[in-house]
């Protein structure tokens, strides 16, 4: 089983053409903890901004119905992708991984399979 520390590690070293990573909690929208990121991409801002992509998400899901349970979310920009991954194990509720991994340096069926694989193993 994985920290968060481990985790991040893994999501930079592991995933081809990533640029930042960070596992943050939904309900506060505080990073637990981040890793990469830079001048173009405040990984603080960036989790607190996506808290509310997730919320809305599941807000309109409630409306709708709908009772399945969200698996990942992307976000498609001209020179990244943007993943949203949310934390299904027993100690992850209210939890996601997030990765910004560049377009050209990456595989975007791999990189998510390799977060479902850190998800999966993520302990908190």
């Amino acid at each position: 089983m994985a920290n968060v520390e481990v985790a991040l590690k893994e999501m930079m070293t592991g995933i081809e053409g990533a640029l930042g990573a960070a596992v943050v909690d939904y309900t506060s929208g505080m990073a637990l903890g981040t890793l990469g990121g830079g001048k173009g991409l405040d990984l603080e801002v960036a989790a607190a901004g996506n808290t509310d992509v997730i919320r809305a998400k599941v807000r309109t899901m409630e409306h709708l119905g709908l009772q399945s349970q969200i698996e990942d979310i992307l976000i498609t920009l001209g020179q990244q992708y943007h993943l949203i991954r949310l934390v299904t194990g027993r100690n992850g509720n209210g939890l996601f991984l997030y990765l910004v991994i560049d377009r050209e340096r990456s595989n975007l069926a791999m990189a998510r399979r390799q977060l479902k694989r850190i998800e999966e193993q993520l302990e908190v």
